[in-house]
């Protein structure tokens, strides 16, 4: 019966994206450019409804749950090898991602093919708005919360996962007092991944609204304008998800192809909706019907949604590489390797939210003399890239999960 209903909403979702592109490009041939925009700001709002619905139960799930996993993994030592063991996958999937990006745009340049009179110049001041210089005092601010409160009522997923950490170690470490606290904290993420299946019900109407509303206003001839851009980006997520998916046989063996039927769902509502944090309740539930320790998917999956975004950190060398080729600014590869290693810190935490990658390629490009402005050239086709890389990164942290699972002899 739940396969069932899994699958009818999975047909649903794919119903509501075929209709919403439909819908959305009758629109951008029949109607007047006032008319598009208007449709589009108002056919949105199907999504936004759903994304806040989403993102309004994730700062309790991901507190409870970590505190949780925390504290039932028992003693500082085991969570110590457990994260151990995440952070290892972390950081090699995160530099085997960034240095793919820089590798594929080093060959191709597609710099070179980006027609700058198609820049979004409002979007890019918009972007540029919100970022600044890379230094490691924003970094550490960025890390740190200065209150609990103002990093839930943001979601700031790493903010989170610092005091949840902490609060979880500290729980563990005073004994039979904190199980009270545990037992309260895992009533509340039962609550709330019960809401999960409620709130899912909403996501093929807010995958209508995403896809009819970007349509609408961009058309499909937005392909056409940045064909050797976005061809060269797949082929970079392609390799991506053969070496993600390669390492995932050699860990999970024979059990890969029945941890994508899992997983399915949640990455086709990420690739719908652009939205990392619109499948993280789902994933959860569905990593723990695969086999995962539910302990372990309470502990790695918020971690991994801080340090583990693969297919957003192949794009940020990819798009800061080929804004500084637009420009013609020359790059020796010591410099690459520098940009490299400042992503790697700076896409730590980064949101799982639409276009919080273009942020940190802002934040990168003023670092690096290359003209902030710059990322208007990629805004266009940027939601079409977004649908890839968010699709990767619910599949990285899938795998992540469930290798960390099967090292710990925890995979039912």
């Amino acid at each position: 019966m739940l396969m069932g209903k899994r699958n009818n909403l999975t047909l649903y979702i794919f119903i509501a994206m075929i209709l919403g592109a439909l819908v959305g490009y009758f629109v951008y041939a029949q109607y007047s450019v006032e008319t598009r925009n208007n449709f589009s700001s108002n056919i949105k709002l199907l999504s936004t409804i759903f994304l806040r619905l989403v993102q309004m139960i994730i700062a309790p799930l991901v507190f409870s749950t970590l505190v949780v996993g925390i504290a039932k993994l028992g003693n500082i030592k085991t969570v110590g090898r457990v994260g151990g063991k995440a952070m290892l996958w972390f950081i090699s999937a995160s530099l085997i991602s960034l240095f793919l990006g820089m590798l594929l745009v080093n060959i191709f340049q597609p710099g070179a093919a980006i027609d700058l009179s198609n820049a979004d110049a409002t979007g890019a001041k918009d972007l540029i708005g919100k970022t600044q210089a890379f230094s490691l005092q924003n970094f550490v601010e960025h890390v740190f919360p200065v209150s609990v409160v103002d990093a839930m009522s943001q979601n700031q997923i790493l903010q989170i996962v610092v005091f949840s950490v902490l609060f979880g170690v500290a729980t563990a470490a005073i004994g039979e007092k904190g199980k009270i606290i545990i037992k309260a904290l895992d009533a509340v993420s039962h609550v709330i991944l019960k809401m999960v299946g409620y709130v899912m019900m909403v996501a093929p109407v807010g995958v209508f609204g995403a896809l009819a509303g970007v349509m609408a206003i961009k058309g499909p001839s937005i392909f056409l304008f940045y064909a050797n851009y976005f061809l060269y980006f797949i082929t970079g997520i392609l390799l991506l998800w053969i070496l993600l998916l390669t390492a995932g046989f050699i860990i999970l063996n024979k059990r890969l192809p029945n941890l994508l039927k899992h997983i399915i769902q949640p990455i086709i509502i990420a690739f719908s909706t652009t939205s990392s944090e619109a499948v993280f309740p789902k994933l959860t539930e569905e990593l723990e019907r695969f086999g995962c320790d539910e302990k372990i998917v309470s502990f790695v999956l918020p971690l991994g949604y801080s340090f583990n975004l693969d297919g957003s950190m192949m794009y940020m060398t990819f798009a800061s590489m080929a804004i500084a080729q637009a420009y013609h600014i020359q790059l020796d590869y010591g410099t690459q390797l520098t940009m490299l290693l400042v992503l790697m810190l700076t896409s730590k935490g980064i949101a799982g939210v639409p276009r919080a990658s273009l942020v940190v390629v802002t934040a990168t490009c003023a670092m690096f003399k290359i003209p902030p402005e710059g990322v208007a050239l990629i805004l266009p086709i940027d939601h079409f890239c977004d649908m890839f890389r968010t699709s990767t990164n619910v599949l990285g942290n899938a795998l992540a999960t469930s290798a960390v699972s099967k090292w710990e002899k925890a995979l039912d």
